[in-house]
């Protein structure tokens, strides 16, 4: 077999590993390990093994995302977010679908604490979803918006995939938060006019809320949001003005976390035990992916496969709207069978020479991935965020109603998409004011 064959080989061994749910880590260290054995030998394949997993863990800017994970958990498990739904519930009632619109702009709130669609998705749908049944919503409508909403999770910063990508594409990571802002807002805007339009057409969806409502409780209920409020301005507020780093920031945020935490009596010292916990192991299930990726990329490298594919695109000249929407079409895929940051780190070693090859802003596409794995957290056959929503809801809403509650909102992700690629400077007009 020749270099570029043990490549392409190698690729599809860690496909057939995958679809037999080995672990995503394990399955991209084996595999670049054998792959780099084949090509050059023994010792360097003990050496590929011995030095990448330091070389890449040692990063500076790495250290921010067990940071920004502690700083999720501490808000999680001292309830800092609880009065976001809350909030909204009260400002927002008098809407079509106002409370499915709270939950909207909930998950928009509780993102810029945590990162994660699934922590998003999970904690919304334990407070929102039960209040809108209660008011008689749809059960569709009550639980596909919240499952939706929850993607919005991964483009407010802070997001894990975003320092993950920006630290493998040597993109600014403060750009590419930026650049998150602006689509996340986007997405929320339009889940809740999809929200409004379809109450506004059928208004059965979601019955006007009785109770009264004066000014004076929904000001009162503004002040069950102010930690939130103090984390995104004191963190995002410094990192945005270059006070700090996002390395930095992620510390800061982790740190102001617990300290209004601990202000408010809001945790106790299970919590925060759990909380380090819960941390430690998702950090490392992170860095042992992003460890087999490094590998990957070198394993790539040595056979000479990521070229001769880009040489390949650059051959046939396929133009960059064809393959933005090849590679739109495969994390879509993807999205439906994996998680985001195992799917995303798995494909870019292959495709960033595709992307830098077609001259196409690596910023751009990093949000563009983001958004895109986003949509595979909500489309069938294994949506994850839908069965999250499943497993909270439990036996009360069957997972069919739930995929079809998201499907409108998934029209809506369609379009949104379609934005910008048709108009890049919406993502990239922030990111260069910032500059």
């Amino acid at each position: 077999m020749t270099d570029v064959q043990i490549g392409y080989a190698g690729v599809a061994l860690l496909l057939a590993l995958i679809a037999l749910r080995a672990p995503i880590g394990l399955a991209l260290i084996s595999v670049s390990f054998g792959g780099i054995w084949l090509l050059v030998g023994e010792r360097a394949a003990f050496g590929a093994l011995g030095v990448f997993p330091y070389a890449f863990s040692a990063t500076w800017h790495l250290s921010s995302i067990p940071m920004f994970v502690l700083m999720g958990f501490f808000c999680f498990h001292a309830g800092l977010t609880k009065g976001l739904f809350g909030a909204a519930r009260l400002w927002l009632s008098a809407l079509p679908g106002g409370l499915a619109i709270a939950g909207v702009l909930g998950c928009a709130g509780f993102a810029a604490v945590t990162g994660s669609s699934v922590a998003c998705a999970a904690a919304m749908g334990r407070i929102a979803v039960p209040e809108m049944l209660r008011h008689r919503y749809d059960p569709g409508l009550a639980t596909g918006s919240i499952a939706a909403a929850g993607t919005i999770g991964a483009l407010i910063p802070p997001s894990i995939l975003f320092i993950l990508f920006g630290i493998i594409a040597k993109v600014p990571v403060g750009q590419l938060f930026l650049g998150g802002l602006a689509v996340g807002l986007l997405t929320a805007a339009a889940y809740s006019a999809v929200i409004m339009l379809r109450v506004l057409r059928n208004p059965q969806l979601a019955p006007k809320i009785e109770e009264e409502i004066s000014w004076k409780m929904r000001f009162v209920a503004l002040g069950g949001v102010w930690p939130v409020l103090v984390l995104i301005f004191g963190v995002f507020g410094g990192l945005f003005a270059g006070i700090f780093t996002p390395t930095e920031a992620g510390g800061i945020g982790a740190s102001l976390s617990l300290l209004i935490a601990v202000l408010k009596r809001s945790i106790s010292l299970r919590g925060i035990w759990t909380s380090l916990m819960e941390t430690l192991t998702i950090s490392a299930s992170i860095f042992i992916i992003a460890i087999g990726a490094s590998m990957l990329t070198r394993f790539f490298a040595y056979s000479g496969a990521g070229d001769e594919i880009a040489q390949m695109v650059d051959g046939m000249g396929v133009s960059p709207l064809f393959l933005i929407l090849a590679i739109a079409l495969l994390y879509i895929l993807l999205g439906m069978f994996l998680e985001p940051i195992g799917a995303m780190l798995l494909t870019l070693p292959i495709l960033l020479p595709l992307i830098e090859a077609a001259d196409i802003s690596l910023l751009w596409f990093g949000v563009l991935v983001a958004k895109l794995l986003e949509i595979g957290m909500i489309t069938p056959p294994i949506g994850l965020n839908v069965f999250v929503l499943k497993g909270v809801m439990g036996d009360q809403i069957a997972i069919s109603t739930i995929f079809k509650g998201v499907m409108w909102f998934i029209c809506a992700d369609v379009l949104i998409i379609a934005l910008m690629v048709a108009f890049p400077d919406f993502v990239l007009f922030l990111p260069a004011l910032l500059q």
